[in-house]
């Protein structure tokens, strides 16, 4: 039973739209997934439908099946992401080369979007304040094998402080009320109040006050919620440009979407396939790129340069550091990190040990090949077996890259007969 409060409210929004927007909610929701063009080309699946309008890399998915639980899932082939919550990135235009923060990013879907839209090129800064939910996000990237992209675990304050001015696109996709998710999330319902509307709009203001810093003059903020509430919505947009007169609405060619005002829109479930989102598109007036002190790199050790001329491995442009027990490899444009807390600072190579290299997961997770491989079925025995930490048959020796049908899982150990199982044990799942 939806709150009668939210029922007046947004009977009074719709008018006569009210009744479709009831009975769109008593449907079953769409769900959808993204395919991740770092992975190489989409492969062809029975239970992928027709694409989502505003996503290219977007499809609908049969809902009787399950493609989690698919090996090319576990590969990053693909992000389940509901169909509206693809629209912001849509609206953010992100370009090959840019500095893109998503400042509100767990648990990653919009981040794995952009990365797949900046490409090889680029830097990408994830942040996430809840660190339960930046452990998540920081998963998710690994998952999907971007390498050019940050982790940082932050209060926007603190981001905004050390980073000041230094992004060409920041995205805000605030924390809400969840009116959108009504359909999808009983507890979006349990826990809606008026008075939380109000909480969460006084939030958004302080977010959005932040990540104003961050753009660069002449750079792109697109803030955008799973709201209906117009407090959360066009009120806090306009709050945001009386207090920073150097932002602008930009005017976009977006059809899907229902027109909210210059550079709104709404997403309403009874006019698309997609749950409730709002979108705002603003620009920072003038012209200039910041410099920030950057990342001192390090040089690649002995034991990682054996490794990669074995296996064959070629890294794109950046720079080594050591971070923790790990050996990174991070952006050439990767910002100085003093004062942050960092959960990712870039693509993990593995850890260096006295005499060898031990790869990590994320760096079979970003190869797509090398020279030693072993190539099962999706469907296969092995696959199951090797996805839940058994040893599988393979006359491979020394370190091995386990793919399905093309795409990294992870990596195997050979002596000729078997591969051990380097698959990671809190990700191993039962036969």
């Amino acid at each position: 039973m939806l709150p009668q409060a939210f029922l007046d409210r947004i009977k009074t929004q719709l008018g006569v739209e009210y009744p479709q927007f009831l009975q769109s909610l008593e449907l079953p929701r769409a769900v959808a997934l993204r395919f991740n063009p770092l992975k190489g080309e989409a492969p062809a699946l029975p239970f992928v439908q027709e694409p989502v309008p505003w996503e290219p890399m977007g499809h609908y998915y049969d809902p009787e099946t399950r493609p989690g639980l698919h090996p090319f899932h576990e590969a990053g082939v693909y992000y389940l992401q509901e169909a509206s919550a693809m629209a912001p990135v849509t609206l953010l235009e992100p370009q090959p080369g840019e500095r893109i923060c998503d400042l509100c990013a767990a648990p990653g879907g919009k981040s794995t979007q952009i990365a797949g839209k900046l490409g090889v090129d680029g830097f990408l800064l994830c942040n996430e304040f809840s660190p339960k939910r930046a452990k998540i996000l920081s998963r998710n990237m690994e998952r999907m094998g971007i390498a050019n992209a940050l982790v940082t675990n932050a209060h926007p304050e603190d981001l905004a402080k050390r980073l000041e001015g230094f992004f060409d696109r920041v995205l805000v996709d605030a924390p809400c009320s969840g009116e959108g998710m009504f359909r999808k999330e009983e507890a979006a319902v349990t826990d809606w109040s008026q008075e939380t509307v109000q909480m969460c709009a006084r939030r958004q203001r302080e977010i959005l006050h932040c990540a104003a810093r961050l753009v660069r003059p002449g750079g792109r903020l697109v803030y955008s919620t799973c709201t209906f509430a117009p407090e959360e919505n066009e009120q806090t947009v306009a709050a945001f440009l009386a207090e920073h007169p150097d932002f602008q609405p930009v005017e976009m060619d977006a059809p899907w979407f229902t027109p909210a005002g210059p550079g709104q829109f709404r997403l309403w479930p009874h006019k698309l396939r997609g749950e409730g989102h709002f979108a705002a598109v603003l620009q920072r007036a003038g012209e200039d790129i910041c410099e920030a002190d950057t990342l001192m790199g390090e040089k690649l050790p002995t034991q990682w340069q054996d490794f990669a001329r074995e296996l064959g491995i070629q890294l794109p442009k950046g720079k080594a550091i050591t971070f923790g027990t790990g050996l990174y490899w991070v952006p050439e444009d990767t910002p100085s990190l003093k004062g942050l807390k960092v959960l990712r600072p870039g693509l993990e190579l593995g850890t260096v040990k006295k005499d060898r290299f031990e790869p990590a997961h994320a760096l079979a997770l970003w190869l797509r090949s090398c020279n030693n491989v072993q190539d099962f079925s999706a469907d296969s025995q092995e696959i199951r077996k090797y996805l839940s930490g058994d040893v599988v048959l393979s006359h491979k020796k020394g370190w091995c890259l386990v793919r399905a049908e093309g795409y990294s899982l992870g990596w195997g150990k050979g002596d000729g007969t078997v591969l051990k199982n380097h698959y990671p044990k809190g990700l191993r799942r039962p036969i």
